[in-house]
């Protein structure tokens, strides 16, 4: 009988078996901060490298031997440190007439009073592509005086693979945007 009334009032190990129910919570968060703070640094990275891949744009300054695009990407691959994989990083470059255009639909007829652009309604085909557009931008860095939009979208794919248990994804689409206009150059 004095062995389990010994063993009872004996607290050597105790700490061992609180830390061993409190550890599996402990590194998740450990994990979910660091993970968390790696797609904060991502997004961040992303945001700086368009604004500054839009500063050089903006000049029309073009390095002997490379051309304007692969210029750009140049900076944006410089900009993020080797963070963001350059080979799944989609580089979307558009150029409008006025800022009040930026993201507007291309204008259309609307017959049917919907609000939406249906088949056969007429439209006028400002990008010069020949179909109707939900975005009236047209592809390409523009010339001198034109309103260029820079686009950076990357997928951040999260390092530990909980994340589609956890979040219900397995990456997070970052996305960064700048409007400027190109110097008279």
């Amino acid at each position: 009988m004095a062995l389990p009334r010994k063993l009872r009032r004996d607290t050597n190990g105790a700490t061992a078996v609180e830390f061993g129910f409190i550890a599996p919570a402990l590194f998740v968060v450990a994990w979910a901060t660091v993970e968390l703070g790696l797609t904060l640094l991502a997004n961040t990275l992303l945001e700086g490298s368009v604004r500054e891949a839009a500063r050089a744009g903006l000049t029309g300054y073009t390095p002997t031997g490379m051309n304007r695009q692969d210029f750009i990407k140049s900076i944006v691959k410089d900009n993020t440190i080797g963070l963001i994989d350059m080979n799944k990083l989609t580089i979307e470059t558009k150029v409008y007439s006025s800022f009040a255009d930026i993201g507007k639909p291309e204008p259309f007829t609307d017959i049917n009073g919907n609000g939406s652009r249906d088949a056969g309604e007429s439209f006028v085909d400002i990008n010069g592509n020949g179909q109707w557009d939900a975005d009236m931008g047209v592809a390409g860095l523009g010339g001198p005086g034109d309103i260029v939009v820079y686009t950076l979208k990357y997928d951040w794919v999260l390092f530990a693979g909980y994340g589609q248990k956890i979040f219900g994804v397995n990456s997070f689409p970052l996305r960064a945007s700048v409007a400027i206009r190109n110097e008279p150059y």
